[in-house]
């Protein structure tokens, strides 16, 4: 081996570059992997436990001392007030369901309705309780397209019911339905809006689905094929546009 075959000497005092560059991109992945895993679990053992807790401090106050589990036993029982709260509901509900809670339930509203600001506050929150955990009730279980905020851009949107007779008295003679876009990342933020039913793209994506690909603001694609789901939605938007176009053409050439 001659002297010009040897490796080139680094210069003193500098460490090879690629040594500790790729030791610390592994440690990078390794904690990124790690966050990913633990992260989803972390947070949804916080909030079950954040909903225990404040429900437990609803339902404490309610229950004599007597028949609290941390009377007799030296530490707290997490979940208690919720059994309690689960257990009192379903017994409110198993009351109800007959003749005597229907009649005391309807003299409550009663009482309620001749109150000038309750009744107003009591009457919209049944309205919407009513909606969201009636089992029959068909509100925000479809998920539809929407041409907005500008043509040519389509949003996903949640469809609710048709106005009511009020509502629908004031809009134009086409039938209209309302809806609610959530916005993202927080899908509980949005804009309510009525929309006519023509302009209104049905698709085939739960509410669930729905609410996640908001979430991670498209990111996480619901279905086992992202691409091929989003040139499907692609391709319906586009032939929604067209139709829209044509029907408006179809307009402007009859009032002519």
């Amino acid at each position: 081996m001659t002297r010009d075959s040897l490796p080139p000497k680094s210069a003193p005092g500098t460490p090879p570059p690629d040594a500790p560059r790729g030791f610390m991109g592994r440690m990078r992945n390794y904690f990124l992997t790690g966050l990913v895993v633990a992260g989803p679990v972390a947070i949804t053992f916080y909030l079950t436990w954040w909903f225990i807790t404040w429900v437990d401090g609803l339902v404490r106050p309610f229950v004599p001392v007597d028949y609290r589990p941390e009377t007799y036993l030296p530490f707290g029982l997490p979940g208690s007030g919720l059994i309690v709260a689960v257990v009192a509901l379903t017994l409110l509900g198993f009351l109800t369901a007959n003749l005597i809670g229907r009649k005391l339930v309807g003299l409550g509203e009663s009482l309620l309705g001749r109150m000038p600001v309750v009744r107003a506050i009591y009457r919209g929150l049944k309205q919407v309780f009513e909606t969201l955990f009636s089992g029959n009730g068909s509100s925000f279980r479809k998920v539809g397209l929407v041409e907005f905020p500008s043509p040519g851009m389509w949003s996903i949107v949640l469809i609710s019911q048709t106005p009511s007779v009020e509502v629908a008295a004031k809009l134009p003679v086409e039938e209209h339905i309302s809806v609610f876009l959530p916005c993202a990342p927080n899908p509980t933020t949005g804009f309510f809006f009525y929309v006519p039913k023509s302009k209104i793209i049905e698709i085939d994506m739960s509410a669930e689905d729905a609410a996640t690909l908001i979430m991670s603001a498209g990111v996480v694609q619901p279905g086992s094929d992202p691409q091929r789901k989003i040139a499907a939605l692609a391709e319906t938007a586009n032939a929604a546009r067209v139709a829209n176009t044509a029907a408006l053409n179809a307009a402007t050439a009859k009032a002519e």
